[in-house]
């Protein structure tokens, strides 16, 4: 009965009252309703991430490096709420929520049910450049009733989010409280939950806790199963409340909470979540965070004074160069810039994620653990690498092409009976598989990685040989010969450039954006492969090359186009073929819900990478015959990829789908998210994509240079106009740029604006490199990503 007792004992010391309108609070051992409700992951469409910054030693993150303990805490904001808080690997999510409920004589408001909110970044320069990735979220009930603003970040030097909680209400009689949803060790079922003395813990597995405290008395503590017993389920009952000391044997869909008080003038309460392998050591670094108070923990996480945090990041990089290419004055590349690096993982360094989101997450349960996009693909990977490399983060590109070797398919891969060279699909940030799909770009952009890097001089001669014999020749080989790929369910012959998969992770075929990759990576290989001294690898890659690169529009270039817009002549470069008559009436596999067409009607715009990379010229016949049809809005609904939109000035920007027939978003006769209830529906529409307006950017900057004069500096004031400005008129409240945003077809229950981030993944680590990719092409007025080699060797 010590836990029991506990409770009366805070409840008395607090001497605070509950909710208005509900009788006297009650309070009983163990909670009822178990295992609570389905759980599901939490809304993907943030408006903010964040986490600590930390400094590498030797290319690796440890407590002995500049900055001290290595924090593993990340966090992200949705709807004006906390969601998901991560601990120990990236992807470990640990709570659903944390949301503040307010009652009143007759009324229960949650912040899950859509107060008016914004999202501000508490440390700017002059100019409002975000500084770091600490918030201040405020949030405004419709009615003017009260006000809640809170102020959020991780400490530097402790395993905790610190949440500064302030409220303000328009009359007297106001009560705060705070619950939250353990999601504890990534999955939200197995949980347990109790009180202890003036804090709340929640367990899973009696390996990992999370504990809630406060600088100020919890009064009212409970625990309880969410929807069945949990403080806002009772508050909504209208009865008496009451305290659960603890969930008991049974694990479930937990909940902590806590009354914080009656609302008054200076109401504020600093409260912390803190993490860790046994209930002391989560308690303990939350003490130590609540020790160090909001101001010390604040300054170190920005930076300020001799703090080392992430101002001290931002002024390691070249970023204020690239400002008077922006149309903003440089807001979304800085926080572009503090959002790439923090989707890298702290444990695996170099690990870069693609999104700290899990897409349509409402609708996915969370029974068990799921990466969503917390999770490494290697295309993605390349992008970020690539967008830290044009920042000036040489050490953080490293890291990345340090950390491959993890995601390659090698002998050594578990359960791997195949060939070896090849890039995983998907895997957890510690190289755990998860999916096993061939996608040739993924094996081709390690060794355009490498080779970028070695002429940026981040990669000596002696570590590019070193990278040759170890990874990059097997791969360089696999783009040759193909081989055997057999793990997991796949057992599958891959005969390059024939793909298992195409970047969109779909359809097996040429394409032209992974041979595009494909051609780039041999070339890129053949010259490694010289300067290691392997001369006849280096004239066998080149061979192969060329080979591949002869084929390419016979392969994926059809001349009998049966697309009907009022710019279809017929003549364009097809999404993917496969087989080897392109003009052939070759039906395409279903995917996402949608039936499979003829591929003639399949239009992307993976064409625009064979000029991105040096394969083809801006001004090929066969690239400029594809653009009318890419661009043509008269195409019907389906087959459409490209659209307008219009910015908070009126001013058109553009922006386009992956493809035409794309199924991968929400469907537009139902308005349900993308395969809720875990079944692909035939009204799926895959949206647009905001960082195509930044790939078609990158098209036009190549086009430029072939003109000269007034001619050019028209065509690249035009790319300001239209594709640095139209970038970051896509991004949101909280300057995240998202996977898709509504195009405006179909059913709309979600209320969605023209141009505004969906429910998909948000932020989307591509997007925000493939804009600081764009500014540092404009303001070199050369494309960044491209290989003046492949142009060479292929003449």
């Amino acid at each position: 009965m010590k836990v029991f007792n506990s409770i009366v004992a805070a409840m008395l010391a607090a001497g605070l009252s509950g909710c208005n309108n509900a009788e006297p609070q009650s309070t009983a051992q163990v909670a009822p309703g178990a295992p609570g409700d389905t759980p599901f992951w939490a809304y993907s469409g943030k408006t903010g991430i964040g986490t600590s910054y930390e400094a590498y030693s030797n290319g690796e993150y440890s407590d002995n490096s500049a900055t001290g303990t290595v924090s593993k805490v990340w966090f992200s904001l949705a709807k004006g709420m906390i969601t998901e808080t991560m601990f120990g690997l990236i992807h470990q999510a640990q709570i659903r929520d944390m949301q503040f409920i307010v009652t009143g004589e007759d009324f229960v408001v949650a912040e899950q049910q859509g107060l008016n909110n914004t999202v501000e970044y508490l440390s700017t320069d002059e100019n409002g450049r975000p500084l770091s990735l600490a918030y201040r979220v405020t949030s405004e009930d419709p009615q003017g009733r009260f006000r809640i603003i809170k102020d959020i970040f991780t400490d530097p030097d402790a395993q905790t989010l610190m949440v500064r909680a302030r409220f303000e209400a328009s009359k007297p009689g106001l009560t705060a409280h705070v619950q939250i949803n353990p999601y504890v060790n990534n999955d939200g079922l197995n949980d347990s939950a109790k009180v202890a003395g003036n804090a709340l813990i929640a367990s899973s597995a009696g390996t990992h806790f999370l504990s809630l405290q406060s600088a100020q008395a919890l009064a009212e503590p409970s625990v309880g199963f969410f929807g069945k017993s949990d403080r806002l389920t009772q508050l909504n009952s209208g009865t008496a409340m009451t305290s659960y000391a603890t969930t008991g044997e049974q694990t479930g869909n937990v909940t902590m909470s806590a009354t914080l008080g009656e609302i008054k003038e200076d109401t504020q309460f600093d409260l912390v979540l803190s993490y860790g392998s046994t209930e002391q050591a989560a308690l303990a670094e939350g003490q130590k965070t609540l020790a160090r108070g909001y101001d010390e923990v604040l300054a170190h996480f920005n930076g300020d004074g001799a703090h080392i945090g992430w101002q001290d990041y931002l002024q390691s990089l070249s970023v204020a160069q690239l400002y008077a290419a922006t149309a903003d004055g440089g807001k979304l590349l800085n926080t572009s810039a503090l959002v790439l690096k923090a989707q890298e993982d702290k444990t695996y360094a170099g690990a870069l994620i693609a999104s700290l989101s899990n897409p349509w997450g409402d609708t996915v349960k969370a029974e068990q653990g799921h990466t969503g996009y917390k999770a490494v693909w290697v295309r993605d990977f390349y992008q970020v690498a690539m967008a830290f490399l044009a920042m000036g983060d040489n050490d953080t590109a490293k890291a990345a092409f340090n950390y491959l070797p993890k995601v390659q398919v090698r002998k050594s891969t578990p359960g791997n009976q195949g060939d070896i060279g090849w890039f995983l699909q998907k895997t957890h940030v510690d190289g755990e598989l998860e999916w096993v799909g061939v996608q040739l770009d993924q094996t081709a952009m390690p060794i355009m990685l490498a080779w970028k890097l070695y002429q940026a001089d981040v990669l000596s001669k002696e570590e590019l040989v070193k990278w040759y014999g170890d990874m990059l020749k097997p791969a360089a080989d696999f783009l040759v010969d193909g081989g055997l790929a057999k793990i997991l369910w796949n057992d599958t012959q891959i005969t390059p450039p024939y793909t298992q998969q195409e970047r969109w992770e779909e359809q097996a075929g040429y394409s032209p954006s992974t041979t595009a990759a494909v051609i780039a990576g041999l070339v890129s290989a053949s010259e490694i492969a010289s300067l290691s001294g392997d001369t006849q690898n280096a004239e066998r890659y080149l061979a192969i090359a060329k080979s591949y690169n002869s084929d390419v529009e016979k392969l994926m270039f059809t001349t009998k186009g049966t697309l009907k817009g009022q710019s279809a002549d017929g003549r364009y470069f097809v999404r993917i073929a496969q087989d080897d008559n392109t003009n052939a009436d070759t039906q395409l596999a279903s995917n996402n819900g949608r039936a499979g067409m003829d591929k003639k009607q399949i239009l992307d715009g993976g064409f625009l990478e064979l000029v991105r990379y040096g394969v083809r010229s801006a001004d090929n016949e066969a690239i400029t015959a594809t653009l009318p049809e890419y661009d043509d809005q008269t195409l019907e609904e389906n087959l459409r990829v490209k659209y307008t939109f219009t910015d908070a000035q009126g001013e058109a920007f553009p922006g386009w789908r992956r493809y035409g027939n794309d199924g991968y978003g929400e469907d537009e006769k139902r308005g349900t998210n993308y395969a809720e209830d875990g079944a692909n529906t035939d009204g799926q529409r895959g949206r647009v994509w905001p960082f195509f307006t930044g790939e078609r950017g990158h098209y036009e900057i190549a086009a430029a240079n072939l003109l000269d004069g007034q001619a050019a500096q028209q065509k690249f004031a035009d790319i300001k106009y239209n594709y640095v400005r139209g970038m970051e008129g896509f991004a949101n409240k909280g300057m995240m740029l998202p996977e898709q945003v509504w195009d405006g077809v179909g059913v709309n229950p979600f209320g969605y604006e023209m141009g505004q981030g969906t429910n998909s993944a948000t932020p989307l680590a591509w997007t925000h490199a493939e804009y600081v990719k764009l500014l540092r092409s404009f303001n070199d007025k050369a494309v960044w990503d491209h290989y003046p080699l492949v142009e060479q060797k292929l003449k």
